[in-house]
């Protein structure tokens, strides 16, 4: 009878074992959960301020760099102002300018390069306009109209080949010859084409004179106002009254801004004209240096 009530009172505790244990896990489950705090919810507004700081600073940043240093293309479309150029060509103002220009002109490393040439003395060096006189000068275009700070502060520089079938030509060309601000006028190159084509082709024909029947005029890339640019001139043809030359417009840095080539004819009337007198104007070789001839020691210095 003892071992009877022994067995059921043993069976009795597996069964309340049995049913106790799930409350047991689920107490130990909440008690878990409840200790341990839900992770905080992410920081919306902190992060987003903190992005609209580094866009604006970023935008700051950039806007300041453009400013100092605009890209290329900016400043094509929004050029800085600049001053309009002396209304006195001969005032101090404006001879101190010319002389500034004058000396960097003298100055550039392409033409100490052409001077330093193996072949420079091949070449000759001239000043074109600088021989004509006040009161003709007045009256043309690019010697006298375009003249002085702002436009064409200085003569422009040539380097001819001493047989006349090259040129190069180095002109500065300031903000007073735009056609869109801060870019030189289309017409003013072809103009400058003209006279610098003009004068390889004249020097190559009979009387020396020459009058332009075609130019065609490419223009590749824009050119930019105050700066020095390079004229290239070289005949191609020359037959009887007829002269065909091309050339380009160049950056120093050797950018083809602009292409050229043109047809000069010799009036029939040239005969009658002054040439010598239009060739001084054009500008001449220097004279050749002097030889001296020791007498007796046959020496010559």
């Amino acid at each position: 009878m003892s071992t009877t009530l022994l067995v059921l009172r043993r069976h009795a505790a597996c069964r309340l074992s049995l049913q106790l244990r799930p409350r047991t896990l689920l107490a130990r489950t909440a008690a878990t959960s409840t200790d341990t705090p839900p992770p905080p919810p992410p920081r919306r507004g902190l992060t987003t301020l903190a992005a609209l700081s580094l866009v604006t600073l970023t935008s700051l940043g950039a806007y300041s760099l453009g400013a100092l240093y605009p890209p290329p293309p900016l400043t094509l479309l929004y050029p800085r102002p600049a001053p309009a150029p002396p209304a006195d060509p001969d005032s101090p103002e404006s001879r101190a300018y010319t002389a500034e220009l004058e000396a960097a002109l003298q100055a550039l490393p392409a033409l100490a390069a052409l001077r330093a040439a193996p072949d420079a003395a091949a070449w000759y060096e001239t000043r074109p306009h600088a021989n004509v006189p006040e009161a003709v000068r007045v009256n043309r275009l690019t010697s006298g109209a375009l003249r002085g700070p702002g436009r064409i502060a200085v003569l422009p520089l040539a380097r001819v080949r001493r047989d006349e079938r090259a040129a190069v030509v180095f002109v500065h060309l300031g903000r007073g010859l735009c056609g869109h601000d801060g870019i030189v006028h289309g017409g003013l190159l072809a103009t400058l084409l003209d006279e610098a084509l003009g004068r390889n082709a004249a020097v190559n024909l009979p009387e020396k004179v020459g009058v332009t029947a075609t130019l065609s005029v490419k223009y590749k890339a824009p050119t930019r106002a105050d700066q020095f640019v390079v004229m290239k001139t070289e005949l191609v043809e020359q037959k009887g009254r007829k002269a065909l030359v091309k050339g380009t417009v160049e950056a120093l840095d050797g950018t083809v801004l602009v292409e050229a080539e043109a047809l000069f004819v010799q009036p029939r009337y040239a005969k009658l004209l002054n040439t010598a007198v239009m060739r001084q104007y054009m500008g001449t070789p220097p004279p050749p240096e002097p030889v001296v001839v020791i007498e007796g020691e046959g020496k010559i210095v």
